[in-house]
């Protein structure tokens, strides 16, 4: 069966995304199609990044870094939940991306994002990143406004529509996350 890891991507106290990454899980629990898991970037501890080497060789020396290296390649694809800081995703989430490589390739990802401006220009970061690491990013995506899709700017209330955005999304990154397998079994 397909594995899709919901990364929740903010490790910031009183985080909006914390009720975002459960609202998308919800949703993806309820389909048959694929197996999806939510992962907090909060349960991994990841300090700046700490490995001599490039990522890119994967040979990781650090406890921490193997344990990450572990759940991500247990995944044949993802859904990142971001907020957006400064016109960008979080530190947290750049951070613990910059720690892997091999993990990452041919493997789809989509964003779920939020934020004043719903969080795109994060998205827009994530994509370079994610082509730099061999992933294939989903045209789709979820754009959480703080003005609408939360009371007070706290409270997630997602707008109805959403779902319907969040459905497309998920469809994409499942489709891709299967048409991508031949490529990781190499």
């Amino acid at each position: 069966m397909t594995r899709i890891g919901i990364i929740l991507g903010s490790t910031r106290p009183g985080r909006n995304g914390e009720a975002v990454a459960h609202w998308v899980h919800q949703v993806a629990a309820r389909r048959t199609d694929a197996e999806f898991e939510l992962v907090d970037l909060l349960d991994y501890k990841l300090p700046h990044l700490d490995e001599a080497l490039p990522p890119s060789l994967g040979q990781y020396t650090q406890p921490h870094t193997m344990a990450w290296a572990g759940k991500i390649a247990s995944f044949d694809g993802f859904v990142m939940v971001t907020p957006e800081y400064n016109h960008s995703t979080s530190g947290a989430l750049k951070n613990a991306i910059d720690f892997l490589y091999g993990e990452w390739n041919n493997k789809a990802v989509g964003f779920v994002s939020y934020g004043s401006v719903g969080g795109t220009r994060a998205v827009e970061h994530l994509r370079l990143i994610a082509g730099e690491l061999q992933m294939a990013d989903v045209r789709a995506q979820v754009a959480l406004s703080l003005f609408t899709d939360f009371k007070d700017f706290s409270v997630f209330t997602p707008s109805e529509f959403q779902l319907d955005s969040l459905t497309a999304m998920l469809d994409q990154v499942v489709a891709w996350s299967r048409a991508l397998a031949p490529l990781r079994t190499r």
